[in-house]
């Protein structure tokens, strides 16, 4: 199955988001082609609603004019809570029959790599000790670069990600950050892919 993978960054795009998805697909054959949101090969759709909506439906447009078999799509809430009800509405968009997925990470993509600790430390080679709720953390990306600095391997953090994602438990990721990280993997649990297993 071709899929479009949307997101805001390399610490996403360059194994960690597509390790999550393939893991809730539980194996479904997956090819991704990895875009970021601001990408510049999207053309605006003329529509109402928000800024990320419009993001959103733009981004489902070019899925469906480039024959994705589905597209998924997350940023950060940076703090903006609309975010959350724009991808709520751009989910629901019925203009183009593609299967997709929108997601918003609470407060940021990075939190969901600090829900399992058991991940952290099978990643990091230290204990790390459970993590405040990760949805609340003020900046988790500098939590993460910090136990990245305390560790003695030499991942880059984008690389920490891509481990931590395979290692990390999905049902405790789905406790732990219930208002990202559980309605986008409902989402992407529940997309149609004609063919998949």
């Amino acid at each position: 199955m071709r899929v479009l993978l949307v997101s805001e960054g390399k610490h996403e795009l360059e194994g960690a988001l597509e390790t999550i998805v393939e893991r809730l697909r539980n194996g479904d054959e997956l090819e991704f082609v990895r875009e970021r949101v601001a990408g510049g090969t999207v053309r605006r759709v003329h529509t109402k609603g928000r800024r990320y909506f419009k993001r959103m439906i733009s981004w489902l447009k070019h899925a469906a004019e480039h024959r994705f078999e589905a597209l998924i799509f997350v940023i950060d809430e940076d703090g903006d809570e609309s975010r959350t009800a724009q991808a709520r509405d751009a989910q629901e968009e019925q203009r183009w029959n593609v299967p997709r997925a929108f997601g918003v990470a609470i407060r940021k993509f990075d939190a969901w790599m600090l829900a399992d600790e058991q991940a952290l430390t099978a990643t990091l080679g230290f204990t790390v000790e459970r993590q405040r709720n990760p949805e609340i953390i003020p900046d988790p990306k500098q939590v993460c670069a910090s136990l990245l600095d305390q560790s003695r391997n030499t991942l880059r953090q984008r690389e920490m990600y891509a481990v931590v994602a395979q290692e990390t438990n999905l049902t405790l990721l789905e406790e732990r950050c219930p208002r990202g990280f559980r309605p986008f993997a409902e989402r992407v649990r529940a997309m149609q892919l004609e063919g998949a297993a």
